[in-house]
């Protein structure tokens, strides 16, 4: 029953009427048709369709085996679309992840992130992740090596976003990585790596928003100086990194 609940509210947040509408607005300044695009964390694979309604070729990665026959049957339609069943880390292997029933978009890899975002972040607090399962892990440079390197790559794993780009050698044109309260530490180290690989400008958006917080796309040390601060108390979002030519 738990695992019904949590598919219907994944379907209701994600797929409501109007929101491709709106994640395609949101991306065709990032994303052209011919595009390679990476969507690792697909979940149920609206951004995935959004990405392809744009033009692009898309990898959508995602572990939790009880997602994969919806996102399969989601994308389906789509020929631009080609779905991986697996996570992705640092390095090529396995992984155990902790499974949110109730709230499935919420399941990570990731423990220390879990502790964190339940002590600090009050919209964790009713979070259970009440069942773990054994996943294959892939690297991103592993996918650049079998796909060819992304224009864009959109990283939402739960507090593994760090741990995904160390698994990256080499710099991507455009980068989102998911912020949370109480997890603020992981969007650090993912514009440290970042900055380790290009030079990258940043912005962010708020939750599940459509516009971007700042005026005009930041520096690395204005990024990391707003992080730092608490985010302006968002809960969490997206951060999004653009590399500089």
């Amino acid at each position: 029953m738990l695992e019904w609940i949590g598919l219907l509210r994944s379907l209701v947040v994600y797929w409501r009427p109007g929101r491709q509408r709106g994640l395609r607005r949101l991306y065709r300044p990032l994303i052209r048709p011919g595009d390679l695009v990476f969507d690792v964390g697909a979940h149920l694979g609206d951004r995935s369709v959004a990405f392809a309604g744009l033009g692009a070729r898309v990898i959508a990665v995602e572990p939790q085996r009880r997602l994969l026959p919806w996102l399969r049957w989601l994308t389906g339609g789509d020929e631009r679309v080609t779905v991986r069943a697996q996570a992705v880390g640092r390095a090529k292997g396995s992984g155990r992840l902790a499974v949110s029933r109730r709230t499935p978009s919420v399941s990570t890899l990731s423990e220390e992130w879990r502790a964190g975002v339940v002590d600090a972040n009050s919209g964790f607090r009713s979070v259970r992740w009440d069942r773990t399962e054994e996943v294959p892990v892939t690297t991103l440079d592993d996918l650049i090596a079998e796909f060819g390197v992304p224009k864009f790559c959109k990283l939402d794993v739960e507090g593994y976003e760090a741990e995904a780009l160390a698994g990256l050698s080499e710099p991507i044109e455009a980068v989102s990585v998911e912020f949370v309260s109480g997890g603020i530490s992981v969007a650090l180290a993912c514009v440290r790596r970042l900055e380790a690989l290009a030079s990258y400008e940043y912005n962010a958006i708020a939750g599940e928003g459509r516009s971007f917080h700042f005026p005009e796309w930041a520096t690395p040390d204005r990024v990391t100086e707003w992080l730092s601060a608490g985010a302006e108390g968002f809960s969490s979002g997206d951060l999004y990194a653009r590399r500089i030519a």
